[in-house]
């Protein structure tokens, strides 16, 4: 695929990104991708491996045909290109944004060289193809008369609306926010994910014919028993929506907040839908964030363009192996090394092996934060304070990022019995099926909180098996 010997004569280059003095005064995208010319050495790099193990349980889990628009692009076939990348995958535009690439890490040159770009690669060819107007609303041919519901406008519920509609279904998609999009709206920074980008999609959706109702939440605005009713069948796509606790003293205090109530705050009044000050701010504040995964360090970003005077980042986990090579040292699994991301490149202090003890107040806010260090040891590992370690901080604003558990267990789920698994997530069988007939689930909803490109997989492959059900 590309040029024989294009891995042996191409460096790998990835995209620029605008000076963090300049990005962190605005929520705007901030990369910039390479040039026309410069694509194509990149994907010229991608080598006749035999077996990609990009496209692999390893790699892509959309399982994208990426040697073959690798190929494509280099022989300046944009549109063939995109008509690959859109086989597998409804928003190219977004997983070449947002998804931390584990094709990159499985591909075949990461053995003991730099791997191909794959994701600035797929996010080009998305953005050719809009700006060429390849991307245009596929109506169904025919329709089937059967109407499905669908509960949730992530990537996994929308994932599954356009492939049912398509397949000529009438189907509605259920919203109880303002407007469509999930945690790809109101969890994600516009910084990563400007949301322009999602409504363009939505738009062709709805050209396709699929129905959007927002502002509407199952179980409290309208009825499960309504949508049991009304439909043929129905797909759960709320993602796993509750939030690990921290159960210390001191939660109670005001200024002590879950990251997604802050993200999604912030979302709002950048989207101008909610006024500045009725959101969680961190302007002059020191903001501590805890948990040093994705969201945290979204919370991150997002509190140094408010204007946070100082940003801390602790982590109860040790400290990742430091690795400056370009090769994999796990290949083709996705290694467990240190990482730093765009936000905290902007300016945070990162902090591992710190146990958080209690908040403290002041007039009913959180005033200081006591923590310890631990070391870990043993397996299954386990972790012991480390007598004498005791400190303390002083922050106006904690966020906790701590990951999330499972879907919510609210009227949704009671009012349709549904089984939960043991973690807590809706109990499916093999084909996305729930234990009630007629109701299935999707994404985060039944696999637990992972990326958007796996739950865009999910609401594909449960899309095939509502219509199978339906025929």
């Amino acid at each position: 695929m590309g040029k024989p010997t294009g891995f042996l004569e191409y460096t790998r280059k990835t995209y620029s990104e605008q000076p963090v003095k300049e990005r962190i005064k605005h929520f705007k995208e901030f990369i910039i991708l390479p040039e026309e010319a410069e694509l194509k050495k990149q994907a010229a790099r991608c080598m006749d491996c035999g077996i990609p193990f990009c496209h692999s349980s390893y790699g892509c889990p959309v399982e994208n045909l990426i040697p073959e628009w690798n190929d494509l692009l280099y022989r300046d076939q944009w549109q063939e290109a995109y008509e690959r990348l859109e086989l597998t995958n409804n928003f190219p535009e977004i997983t070449g944004r947002v998804c931390p690439a584990p094709c990159e890490t499985a591909c075949t040159l990461s053995i003991n060289d730099s791997p191909v770009t794959i994701k600035q690669i797929e996010w080009a060819i998305a953005e050719r193809a809009f700006a060429e107007g390849w991307v245009t609303p596929r109506p169904p041919r025919r329709l089937s008369g059967k109407k499905v519901a669908i509960v949730g406008s992530g990537p996994a519920g929308l994932a599954a609306a356009q492939q049912l509609r398509r397949a000529g279904h009438e189907v509605t998609v259920y919203e109880k926010a303002p407007k469509m999009g999930g945690l790809l709206r109101y969890g994600i920074p516009d910084f990563k994910l400007e949301k322009h980008i999602l409504d363009r999609r939505l738009a062709q959706m709805e050209a396709e014919g699929v129905r959007f109702e927002n502002n509407t939440e199952i179980g409290v605005d309208i009825s499960a028993r309504y949508l049991l009713k009304s439909f043929d069948a129905i797909l759960i796509a709320v993602g796993a929506g509750q939030p690990r606790e921290l159960e210390v003293e001191g939660r109670q205090l005001k200024g002590v907040h879950f990251a997604m109530e802050y993200l999604t705050q912030s979302n709002l009044a950048v989207d101008g839908l909610r006024a500045r000050e009725q959101c969680i701010r961190a302007d002059g504040k020191t903001v501590l964030v805890l948990g040093g995964g994705d969201t945290g360090s979204d919370c991150v970003g997002t509190a140094i363009r408010q204007g946070a005077k100082k940003v801390y980042q602790f982590e109860i986990l040790p400290r990742p192996a430091e690795w400056k090579e370009s090769w994999n040292p796990d290949w083709p699994r996705w290694p467990n090394i240190l990482r730093t991301s765009s936000s905290q490149r902007e300016g945070c202090e990162r902090q591992w092996n710190i146990l958080t003890r209690k908040f403290e107040g002041r007039n009913g806010r959180v005033y200081r934060a006591h923590f310890s260090r631990i070391e870990w040891s043993g397996q299954p590992p386990v972790y012991k304070e480390i007598p004498g370690s005791a400190f303390s901080l002083q922050v106006d604003l904690v966020l906790l990022a701590l990951g999330f558990l499972h879907v919510q267990h609210g009227p949704l789920i009671k009012n349709l019995e549904l089984a939960l698994d043991e973690r807590g997530n809706i109990l499916t069988n093999g084909d996305y099926a729930t234990s009630r007939a007629g109701v299935f689930a999707a994404g985060d909803a039944s696999a637990g909180a992972s990326l958007v490109v796996r739950a865009i997989f999910h609401g594909r492959q449960a899309a095939e098996m509502i219509h199978a059900y339906l025929k």
